[in-house]
């Protein structure tokens, strides 16, 4: 049986795909789409590494490649403990990033093989340990805390639709509960299956649960389209980190950037410490858009360590971190890339600024 986190954790990483659907990865969800880097082994999807085969429940391929760079893959892994994530996890994750990055040998024949760089994000929700956000820095694994005020609607729908699973599966006495299956059943209900790649011949013959686990999974998807105007942006600044942006209204966001792409912004600071959130606007327009993030908690924590230089250390962290935020997007077929700039002149003290 599946224990509450862990189901919790499933639907939570359904959820990311779909809330970052247009953040320019599509989702690898058949071995067929790339036989020579994926296995296929009982509906799950494994890549290979050097040392060994590793399973993936969320794997995506970015739209297009960077400057200087290999094509990149996306390991998304999320956890949904009632405390924060801890070292063990994230340790795990660079190990398994460490093998299937050395996958690469010479072999016999001439046949030329590509070759990808692979990523890792960690997403929580509630937060990461001291150690383990340290131990990420230190071998780039991007944390993502989904513990602030913006996912409390996402938070909420995911315990209520696990604890209804939970109680489904202990009902009808499953013993190993379908997680391809439900994961199948999702793709398709939110559209984040590939386009051209047929369905997976997966099914689950506890056919009473089947029935209560459907109604659960579309009253779930039904809450997640109910909040389809909010969309998760990855931001990408010049920093150890990645910024999951959240659009109060991506329609508000998207009308603004189409029209400036390249747009000076303004960052403000609300709460203490963990509890910090900070929103982003055009410095032009406040309110055309509103785009909201959270920082690393060691960020937070040093901004507020010590009172009379907060006000200096929140500048200092947009100027250092923060001046330039890059935003790619799927348009369609294309790839749109948004600049948001914290400009020099934001940099200077102001008096409606600083938190």
């Amino acid at each position: 049986m599946a224990k509450r986190s862990a189901l919790r954790g499933y639907l939570l990483e359904e959820a990311l795909a779909w809330l970052l659907r247009h953040s320019g990865y599509r989702l690898l969800v058949d071995y067929r789409q790339d036989d020579a880097e994926l296995v296929g082994s009982g509906g799950a999807l494994r890549v290979r590494g050097r040392g060994a085969v590793h399973q993936v429940d969320v794997l995506g391929e970015f739209a297009f490649t960077p400057a200087f760079s290999l094509p990149v893959r996306l390991f998304l892994e999320a956890k949904h403990y009632s405390t924060p994530c801890e070292l063990e996890v994230v340790r795990n994750a660079h190990g398994v990033l460490h093998d299937v990055n050395e996958n690469f040998m010479s072999h016999a024949g001439t046949r030329p093989r590509r070759r990808y760089q692979y990523t890792y994000a960690l997403f929580s929700a509630n937060g990461f340990t001291q150690s383990a956000q340290q131990y990420a820095l230190a071998h780039q694994i991007s944390l993502v805390d989904l513990s602030g005020e913006s996912f409390t609607w996402l938070r909420n729908a995911i315990r209520i639709a696990a604890a209804s699973l939970y109680s489904a599966q202990n009902a009808h006495a499953v013993a190993r509960f379908p997680v391809t299956w439900m994961r199948k059943v999702l793709r398709e209900a939110l559209g984040t299956w590939p386009t051209g790649v047929p369905p997976l011949p997966v099914d689950t013959s506890a056919e009473q649960f089947k029935a209560a686990a459907s109604v659960i999974l579309a009253q779930f998807v039904d809450t997640l389209e109910q909040h389809a105007a909010a969309e998760l942006l990855l931001g990408f600044p010049a920093a150890p980190f990645i910024l999951p942006l959240v659009a109060e209204d991506q329609e508000q966001f998207l009308s603004y950037a189409e029209q400036c792409p390249d747009h000076a912004v303004r960052l403000r600071r609300s709460g203490q410490a963990a509890t910090a959130e900070w929103t982003l606007s055009p410095r032009e327009d406040e309110d055309a858009y509103r785009l909201a993030f959270k920082l690393p908690e060691h960020i937070e924590v040093w901004i507020s360590g010590i009172e009379e230089k907060e006000r200096q250390r929140i500048l200092d962290i947009k100027q250092q971190f923060l001046s330039n935020i890059t935003i790619y997007r799927m348009n369609g077929s294309s790839v749109r890339a948004y600049q948001l700039n914290y400009e020099p002149s934001e940099l200077r003290p102001s008096p409606d600024e600083g938190q």
